[in-house]
């Protein structure tokens, strides 16, 4: 091999060296080319999800939560994209992410208040629901007998046979209307008339022994 090497002419030798070197050479810039495509096409995929990303978050397409929303925008910042749109898309999508964070806010404070006052109004329901039961007692009694020993059972739980009875007929700004006022044994009498209970126990006041003093009814 070397002998035939040897009996080369020096021109042709030349030739294939130079050749093997622009083969070479060629390879080379053609690497750097698809590389350059590769990083191209990639950057404008990110650039397009981007839009779109950015674009859903500020119609409110998506499902995201304003966390998630926030950690999507911060992702595309960090691509550090050079594009005009794509920055002012970042500006609305963070103003909306701020409304979405008011509103979550506003929605988690409304149902913290609505668990309190469902506990507040369980609370007085189990608080009263000795004296509603006994006013069922009475109002469903079998037979006038049977009412007014109910009755009488009723009365156990107040201090005297005439204590207040209101009746709250609507509320409005924190203020209540009231019926005509009555006293608790015309009001039970009233219930062994009608033979029906409409209201639940509102409020009631107490003496240091634990009598009703005071009692307010609302309408169911």
């Amino acid at each position: 091999m070397t002998k035939f090497i040897k009996l080369i002419p020096k021109t042709i030798m030349v030739l294939l060296v130079a050749s093997l070197l622009v083969g070479g050479a060629t390879s080379c810039k053609s690497k750097k080319k698809l590389a350059k495509e590769k990083a191209a096409a990639e950057y404008a995929m990110k650039v397009d999800n981007a839009k779109k990303d950015l674009t859903a978050i500020i119609n409110g397409s998506t499902d995201w939560t304003s966390d998630q929303m926030a950690d999507r925008i911060a992702k595309i910042k960090d691509y550090n994209i050079q594009d005009e749109e794509v920055k002012g898309l970042i500006k609305q999508a963070e103003a909306k992410v701020e409304d979405v964070r008011a509103a979550e806010m506003r929605k988690a404070e409304e149902e913290r208040l609505r668990r309190e006052e469902e506990a507040r109004i369980r609370a007085k329901q189990s608080e009263f629901a000795v004296i509603d039961n006994q006013f069922e007692a009475v109002a469903n009694a079998n037979g006038v007998d049977n009412a007014n020993n109910q009755i009488q059972m009723a009365l156990q739980y107040f201090e005297t046979p005439d204590i207040p009875v209101l009746i709250i007929i609507s509320q409005n700004g924190g203020f209540n209307d009231y019926d005509r006022p009555t006293t608790i044994t015309k009001f039970l009498n009233y219930l062994k008339d009608k033979k029906v209970y409409k209201y639940r126990v509102e409020s009631a006041k107490k003496n240091g022994m634990g009598k009703i003093t005071e009692l307010e009814l609302i309408t169911k």
